[in-house]
């Protein structure tokens, strides 16, 4: 049975395509026999949740992906996600693919049809009997949300992408043609209506009390997310603005559900937010500390350079707690806020600041960080393990976490999937760039996008959007999608959704902190100059698979 369970969750290694087709059979142990008894089932069907994506915090080799993109650098300056930022990534050299997915695909694939087959009746006498069969009958659609997903987390790297909708030969898999990006998310959005339909609000009150299994939420989630965007400019470069129409109704679907709330206290690693749609739950570790934490803290367990460390590119995106916008240049901060210290540039900012960025002066671990030249954490080379940025993460980190021999704490990091902001601000995106203003409503979309964001801004303590243009608004809500949403694998697709990478991914920036006396001077500083090309809004199909199977060709432009 494990030689089986290792055959259905592995590929064979043969060539290009070939990941799509593997023998769901062994000498011992027959498809079949693998859908003769509900634990052999529900272990199939938990192997297809093994291939989600961000199984760790990290996701690109030992790097958040934020580390591509303007909000955070990465330590060691060869790691793989480096070449999101040198353009030294191809169809040769990848990076990132996800082509991985297509097992997932394929193990989906095999359960829908082996679980049109299956014939439990023999254990109709059995006391858990009709228990077992009120969970498995979710499992189909659960294993149809999940295809799903590893479909348009595809699609929104390539584009347009093969869609195997059952299990193929090897003659087929290397011959299978790309389906249209919008063709896959119109799949998507019917797939996801029937699971809104048949997935349950939770499986509180079944056998097992099971968490962490798709619910119906988690298909809304998907659908409005997909929704989006296929409505942004990179899949909608006409702005067919029935698309954004789409995607307000499909996130308005999931506000008006009344399934989640905001949650004004920790969402990241806490599986009790009523914020929380889906997680994917970890054990206890200790190592995104152990690469995270100032480096004085790691008592010697940090042995090379990593980290996240996020820029001052993404601090200037965090406004006073009064809604006024703070810049660093290379002559100090500028603000308009009245209350603002430049003295103390990182006290009364949007609450969320704190929770998401370690900066001078802050508090941690009973003591304060000091990233001004010379103190604690700062780091004069990146070869020191510490900042090259002047800022230290936040979020996911766990503070308690403790590597003091005989006395080591490790914790659970809890990666969040979807959350309730997220329909939120979907929904006030979609409704200001359908109407061309964040004011109007009408008869179909019953909230203004102003009313959206300022939901999320009042969670967080921050004053309502002053914008009332829709350009002004715009930027409010891409400001919002930011800050809110650090390093919760947001902004590297924003940036690409939106296509703004030319203004936002070429240069990267930190802080330099100078005591002088018993002051502090505060200057920007430039971390690196990095390249964009506009090719890079799609990734390029790895050439390994395009040798296999030319029908996959035109490759994405540019590449």
């Amino acid at each position: 049975m494990k030689k089986l369970f290792y055959i259905l969750s592995t590929v064979l290694m043969l060539s290009g395509c070939n990941y799509l087709d593997f023998d769901e059979t062994s000498g011992l142990y027959k498809r079949e026999d693998m859908y003769a008894t509900f634990s052999n089932i529900k272990s199939m069907m938990t192997n297809i949740y093994g291939y989600m994506p961000n199984k760790s915090i990290v996701d690109v080799g030992d790097a958040m992906r934020e580390c591509g993109s303007d909000d955070a650098e990465f330590g060691d300056p060869e790691a793989s996600v480096q070449n999101f930022n040198n353009g030294n990534w191809s169809a040769l050299s990848t990076l990132d693919t996800k082509w991985s997915l297509y097992n997932g695909i394929r193990s989906a694939n095999e359960f829908l049809e082996s679980y049109e087959t299956i014939d439990l009746s023999i254990y109709q006498y059995d006391g858990k009997y009709d228990l077992e069969m009120e969970r498995i009958k979710y499992y189909p659609f659960q294993a149809r949300a999940l295809r799903a997903y590893f479909l348009f987390d595809l699609a929104r790297r390539y584009g347009d992408i093969p869609m195997p909708l059952k299990m193929l030969s090897i003659e087929e898999a290397n011959s299978i043609e790309k389906t249209p990006f919008a063709d896959v998310i119109s799949f998507i959005v019917s797939e996801c209506d029937d699971c809104i339909a048949n997935l349950p609000v939770t499986y509180n009150g079944m056998l097992d009390n099971e968490y962490g299994r798709l619910t119906k939420g988690f298909a809304m989630a998907l659908k409005a997310k997909a929704l989006l965007y296929a409505a942004s400019p990179l899949f909608n470069p006409s702005n067919d603005k029935s698309k954004w129409l789409k995607a307000a109704v499909a996130a308005q679907d999931l506000i008006e559900s009344g399934l989640y709330s905001l949650d004004p206290g920790k969402k990241v690693n806490n599986i009790e937010s009523p914020e929380n749609i889906f997680l994917i739950m970890r054990s206890e570790d200790y190592s995104f500390e152990q690469y995270n934490f100032p480096v004085r803290f790691t008592e010697g367990k940090r042995t090379y350079m990593s980290g996240t460390y996020p820029t001052q590119n993404l601090v200037d995106a965090f406004q006073t707690k009064d809604g006024y916008d703070v810049t660093l240049t290379a002559n100090g901060w500028i603000c308009a806020d009245p209350e603002f210290d430049p003295n103390n540039p990182y006290e009364g900012r949007d609450p969320r600041f704190a929770s998401t960025i370690l900066a001078n002066g802050m508090a941690f671990k009973g003591t304060k960080i000091e990233t001004f030249e010379g103190g604690a954490d700062y780091s004069p080379t990146r070869a020191d393990l510490g900042t090259v940025t002047g800022y230290y993460l936040r979020k996911y980190i766990e503070e308690d976490v403790s590597f003091v021999s005989e006395a080591t704490v490790k914790a659970k990091h809890h990666w969040v999937v979807f959350r309730y902001a997220e329909a939120l601000l979907a929904y006030a995106e979609a409704a200001n760039e359908y109407f061309g203003s964040p004011d109007q409503t009408d008869g179909t979309l019953h909230l203004s996008a102003a009313a959206a964001i300022n939901q999320v801004r009042a969670n967080a303590s921050m004053p309502d959007v002053t914008a009332t243009s829709y350009s002004d608004f715009q930027e409010a809500v891409r400001r919002e999608w930011r800050v809110e949403f650090a390093f919760e694998d947001h902004r590297f697709w924003d940036v690409r959704r939106w296509k703004i990478g030319p203004n936002t991914q070429t240069q990267v920036d930190g802080v330099h902190i100078a005591k002088v006396g018993n002051k502090l001077e505060y200057s920007k500083m430039t971390v690196e100059r990095r390249t964009w090309a506009d090719k890079m809004y799609l990734y390029p199909i790895p050439q390994s698979e395009l040798y296999v199977n030319t029908n996959l060709n035109p490759q994405n432009t540019g590449w």
